[in-house]
């Protein structure tokens, strides 16, 4: 492999806009904005998130790093795929929409809006 066919990519950068999660990363999505909301911290989770946008992809390498000591307690494929949701560039958009939704008991609306609706052929 040449220097330029390795380099092709190394700048790409993802388009604008909310990311599209598989449907198992949704339901991870799902099941941390239904615990934040749970615990009445949707406002203050919706503020942190905002303020972090741009670091989003080192949140995601922290969980990285932090998976060995997570997975005593915490269920290791869900973080680490959430960990790789988060990794691209509109993932923070999507969890915000997520989130504003579960707070507003407006899920079905969100959901067909990023083409995750329960019983939507994908």
């Amino acid at each position: 492999m040449s220097l330029r066919e390795a380099l092709k990519h190394a700048f790409h950068v993802d388009l604008p806009g909310a990311a599209e999660p598989d449907e198992r990363t949704a339901d991870i999505v799902d099941r941390v904005c239904r615990s934040i909301v749970k615990r009445g911290m949707s406002t203050p989770a919706l503020m942190a998130l905002e303020m972090s946008r741009p670091l989003n992809f080192v949140a995601a390498q922290a969980m990285h790093i932090v998976q060995p000591a997570a997975e005593l307690v915490l269920d290791t494929e869900s973080f680490k795929q959430f960990a790789l949701f988060l990794e691209q560039r509109g993932s923070i958009e999507y969890l915000c929409d997520r989130l504003q939704a579960h707070a507003d008991g407006d899920v079905e609306h969100v959901a067909e809006k990023a083409g995750t609706a329960p019983g939507h052929a994908s």
